[in-house]
Formats: C-alpha cells, sequence, structure tokens
C-alpha cells in the first residue's frame, strides 16, 4: 500500500515538474517571438522626428525662403504632399519598395499592407513600425523637389507629380537599395538614404528647374527671402529631426544608432562653420542664410555615411559638404544660370553624391582616427568599396533624371506645369489658394 502511494505521488509528481517547465518556456517563447521594447519605442520616437522634419521643419525652411506673396503654396505642398504620399504608400508605395519582387522592381504581396498585424514583426520592431518610419522617408522626399520649382508650378501638378514620381522613382529606388534589390546585392552601403533621398530629391529638382524655365525675376532682381525668422526656425527643426532620420536608420536602440547620432550632429556643425566662415572670407560678412544651408548641407551629405563612419570621418565629410556645396550653389547660379529656386541640387544633389562616395572611403577600418566600421561583406579595398558606391551614383542619377523628365512632360499635358506670367506676378497665394499668409 504504501509503495503504491509513493508511485501516486512519485507519477503526479513528475506530470507537475514536467508542467512547470512548459509554463516557464512559455514566456521566454513568447518574448523570443516578439518585438524588443527598446528598439520599438526608438524607432516609434525617430518615425515622429522625421515627420516633424516635413511638418513643420521643411515647410517652414522653404516658406520663408520665398517671396511672401508665395509662402502659403509652400506650406500647403509640403502638407498635401505628406496626405497623397500616405496613402500612397499604404496602398502600393511600401509593396513595391520592400516586397519580393525582381532586382528592379517589388511585388505587391503587401497591397494595402496585407499581412501586416499587431504580432508581425521586421527584425527586432514591429513590421507596421517599420512601414510608417519608412513612409516618412517617402514623405520628405518628393517635399524636398519642391524647393526646385518653387513659386511657379501649378498646386494641381504638383500632386500630380508627387503621385508619378513616387511610384516610379522613389519605391523602385528604394527596392533597389534598401529591398533587397541590385544594388543592395552589389554591396552599396547608404544607411540613411544619400541615394533613395538625396540624390533623388536633387536630380529631380534640377530637371524640374530645367523643364519649368526660371522665374520671371531670375536672376536680375530675385528678391531676397522674406522672412528668414521661419527658415532658420525650420533649420532647427531639421537639424533635431536628423537625429531620427539617420539614428532611427539603426532599426534598434544600440551603438549604431548612438554613433548615427553623433556623426550626424559632428557632420552638421562642420557643415554649418565650414559655410560661415568661407562667406566670411570671401564676402565679409557671415550670413544667416549661407550657415543653415551648410548645417543642411552637412546633413544631407553624412546621411550615407552615418552609419558606417567614424567621428573623425564625419568631421572631413562635413568640412567638404560645406566648401563643396557652397561652390555647387554658385556655379548652378551664377555660371549655369539654372533657377533651382531654393537650391535643392547642390544641397542634397552634390551632398548625397559627395556623401556616398566618400562613405566607400572613410568606411574602411584601416584609416587609424579616421577609420569606420567596415565594407560590405565581400568587398575588401577602399578602391572596391567606392565602385559600389560609384555604380549607385551613377544609376540613381541617370534613372532619376529620365524619368523625371518623362513625368513632367506627362503632367504638363495632362494638367499644365506653370501658373501664368499675371499669376506669377501677383502671386501663387491668392490665385491657386484663395489666400494670404499675411494680412496688410
Amino acid at each position: 500500500m504504501i509503495t503504491t502511494y509513493n508511485r501516486y505521488w512519485t507519477l503526479w509528481g513528475c506530470v507537475g515538474a514536467i508542467l512547470v517547465m512548459l509554463f516557464m518556456a512559455t514566456p521566454a517563447s513568447a518574448e523570443t517571438a516578439s518585438a524588443d521594447p527598446g528598439d520599438t519605442a526608438w524607432v516609434l520616437t525617430s518615425t515622429a522626428l522625421v515627420l516633424f522634419m516635413t511638418l513643420p521643419g521643411l515647410a517652414l525652411f522653404y516658406g520663408g525662403l520665398v517671396r511672401s506673396k508665395n509662402v502659403l503654396s509652400i506650406l500647403i505642398q509640403c502638407f498635401a504632399i505628406a496626405g497623397i504620399v500616405t496613402l500612397l504608400w499604404l496602398v502600393v508605395g511600401y509593396s513595391i519598395a520592400f516586397s519580393s519582387g525582381n532586382a528592379f522592381f517589388g511585388g505587391l504581396s503587401k497591397f494595402l499592407f496585407a499581412g501586416i498585424k499587431e504580432e508581425t514583426l521586421s527584425g527586432g520592431i514591429p513590421e507596421s513600425l517599420f512601414a510608417i518610419f519608412q513612409m516618412t522617408f517617402a514623405i520628405i522626399t518628393p517635399a524636398l523637389i519642391i524647393g526646385g520649382f518653387a513659386e511657379r508650378m501649378k498646386f494641381s501638378a504638383v500632386c500630380l507629380f508627387s503621385v508619378i514620381w513616387l511610384l516610379l522613382v522613389y519605391a523602385p529606388i528604394t527596392h533597389w537599395v534598401w529591398g533587397g534589390g541590385w544594388l543592395q546585392e552589389k554591396g552599396l552601403l547608404d544607411f540613411a538614404g544619400g541615394t533613395v533621398v538625396h540624390i533623388t530629391a536633387g536630380v529631380a529638382s534640377l530637371v524640374a528647374a530645367l523643364v519649368m524655365g526660371p522665374r520671371r525675376s531670375f536672376p536680375d532682381s530675385l528678391t531676397p527671402p522674406h522672412n528668414m525668422t521661419l527658415t532658420i526656425t525650420g533649420a532647427g527643426m531639421l537639424w533635431v529631426g536628423w537625429f531620427g532620420f539617420n539614428g532611427g536608420s539603426a532599426l534598434a536602440a544600440n551603438g549604431d544608432a548612438a554613433m548615427a547620432v553623433l556623426v550626424t550632429h559632428i557632420s552638421a556643425a562642420a557643415g554649418a562653420m565650414t559655410w560661415m566662415f568661407y562667406e566670411w572670407i570671401k564676402f565679409g560678412k557671415p550670413t544667416v542664410l549661407g550657415t543653415v544651408t551648410g548645417m543642411v548641407a552637412g546633413l544631407g551629405t553624412i546621411t550615407p555615411a552615418s552609419g558606417f563612419v567614424g567621428p573623425a570621418g564625419a568631421l572631413v565629410i562635413g568640412i567638404s559638404a560645406g566648401f563643396i556645396c557652397l561652390n555647387a550653389v554658385q556655379f548652378i547660379k551664377q555660371v549655369l544660370r539654372i533657377d533651382d529656386s531654393l537650391d535643392v541640387f547642390p544641397v542634397h544633389g552634390v551632398g548625397g553624391m559627395l556623401g556616398t562616395i566618400l562613405t566607400g572611403v572613410f568606411a574602411s577600418t584601416g584609416l587609424g582616427i579616421f577609420s569606420g566600421q567596415g565594407f560590405a561583406e565581400g568587398i575588401n579595398s577602399i578602391s572596391g568599396q567606392v565602385t559600389v558606391q560609384l555604380i549607385g551614383v551613377v544609376a540613381t542619377v541617370l534613372y532619376t533624371a529620365i524619368a523625371t523628365f518623362i513625368i513632367l512632360k506627362i503632367v504638363g499635358i495632362i494638367a499644365g506645369l506653370r501658373v501664368s506670367p499675371e499669376v506669377e506676378t501677383t502671386g501663387v497665394d491668392i490665385d491657386q489658394h484663395g489666400e494670404e499668409g499675411y494680412l496688410m
């Protein structure tokens, strides 16, 4: 009887031990399959920061640079693009960029965010968060382009152009670089958008300026920015927001994110100070506009490199950005006489190209204090990485230029591109929106 009793409790003791082990294992398994709370919190914050760069950062930065009679047109263009791109990204843009397809174009398996649920992961964060983080990049890129045709394009044309351009230029190139496409396979290093954002926006702005032609007052009687207070306020928002732009691209709260934020800040400061002192020495006065433009140049140029270079490399990149982009602005406007109204190509386009190429240099681990985090897998030399970077730059420039030209011609046929000379004289705000930015 005692033996039976002991066997009975021994049996239930084994069952109990097994149940305890199962209950203890369940939380660990669930934890393994769930999003990392720290990474999720950081990318949530970064998403807000990147949207903050467009609304209100870029809107104020650009709005202050134009004439008072056109300020509302800039603000509403940024606002409308945010809404248009959000809906397009939901419907098909995200799928083209990040679903499996071929080397050049994603498929439609993520149509309307199909398959994205609360528990769906992208690495260590929810896929819903990854999708909206990438959405904020898709928003700011066409918003940057409006600086190339500011004060003279119809609002209807801006909206139609943004729709077609996002689907035929931005989303495919995003797939090339970040979505498993051919440039990613080659080993292109672009941490946060030197090619995807800055080269595409800069080249598209240049093409738009050439197709549209200059403003009526260009280049003889251009008025200065109507409100530098708005511009420098927007510039400050861009500087802060860029921490999310670059740091958030690590998609984790880790050392990569911290280093990306550090080098971003260093390059912004170096670009601003280089531009400021260059103007001071050459022209006798350091302008506010030049200083904040140098800051933006430093930010745009460090963007592709931010996850791959160290602090000393970032300093060189920022100084190079301030010097080269300043001279690019003068060359575009004074020598070529191209009215890229708000200097999108010389600042973002040239900066994006410069930063993408220099990434191939300062990512090297063999440069002493200037060393970075290393080359792409399978690449063992600066020359090899720079070659891949150059291929990425050339491919992005050529595809963006050709596609943008065709899109502008199509939009011109459908909606007409430019406001009339009379509207340009009286102001776009009243004609296109029936409102004024300032009541006299």
